[in-house]
């Protein structure tokens, strides 16, 4: 079993920095309604494709990791039930393993197929976020302590601290690290050894409450914006470049407090969490 039981040295987030700025009109729409599933989940959260293709979901009132077709949208297992409590996040390692950020159990979870197999909690405290890098680590936000933990070979090994209610955390093609800070409305770009080289907090963004991201293949960012109920799409300078959403609602190009993103292609899913089903979009192209 991987356990750890260290508590990391942490580094306080710098007082100012470079901020790239964002647009001064907020634009449009970058994606089209294309399907939703059944209202068959528990407030969903964090999403990512499996080795197997299929959309795993941190089915958070569930306490599972509810398992889709990302074709019909239906779900065709689970995993973790009994197991986990109010789970957030959901990765993969480099073996196919999963793991989970098994917020309840202030732990991440490390299920081999449907087996739970082990887990990493050292200084946890409320997991929100997960993410493993290629470099052999992994990194998980610490929600009530407000931190960054990295861990390796199942002990913490770094941190940073100074963050409020800290959620997903996204690995960028350089290696760099995006943390969706919530509490204080930003994202923090890390690099590896958790040293800030970026943060997005300009008033123009018109954050409330950002909560999961992910990168596409252009390096763009897409966030779910939790209580401005929409999703927001990101240039890699920093620009605010599209707009999902904006009133809390049921139906095409609406949203209730979204959170997990998820991306194959062209082809985004979202958690809308508030109404309790994934949503397909696909990119509009000009």
């Amino acid at each position: 079993m991987i356990r750890a039981i260290l508590i990391p040295v942490l580094t306080a987030l710098p007082l100012s920095l470079t901020m790239a700025a964002a647009t001064a009109q907020t634009p449009g729409p970058f994606a089209a309604f294309d399907a939703a599933s059944d209202a068959v989940l528990g407030n969903p959260h964090g999403l990512v494709f499996g080795p197997d293709g299929l959309l795993y979901i941190s089915d958070v009132d569930n306490d599972r990791v509810a398992v889709m077709d990302p074709d019909s949208l239906l779900v065709v297992r689970e995993i973790g039930r009994g197991e986990l409590s109010a789970p957030h996040d959901v990765d993969f390692d480099a073996e196919g393993r999963l793991l989970v950020a098994d917020t309840g159990n202030n732990r991440i979870a490390v299920f081999a197929g449907d087996r739970l197999t082990g887990s990493v909690s050292g200084g946890l405290a409320r997991t929100e976020g997960v993410a493993v890098h290629p470099n052999g680590k992994l990194y998980a936000s610490s929600a009530w302590a407000g931190t960054l933990i990295a861990f390796q070979d199942g002990e913490a090994v770094a941190g940073a601290r100074g963050m409020s209610a800290p959620h997903d955390v996204a690995i960028d093609e350089a290696g760099n690290l995006w943390v969706a800070d919530s509490n204080n409305d930003r994202l923090i770009k890390f690099d590896p050894d958790l040293n800030v080289l970026q943060m997005l907090d300009d008033p123009s963004y018109g954050w409330s409450g950002p909560r999961y991201l992910n990168l596409d293949g252009q390096g763009n960012l897409v966030v779910a914006d939790k209580y401005s109920h929409q999703i927001k799409k990101l240039a890699p300078d920093g620009r605010l470049i599209g707009v999902i959403g904006g009133s809390a609602g049921k139906g095409p190009g609406r949203f209730r407090t979204p959170e997990g993103v998820a991306i194959r292609g062209n082809v985004l899913f979202f958690s809308d969490s508030g109404n309790d089903r994934i949503v397909r979009y696909r990119v509009v192209t000009n």
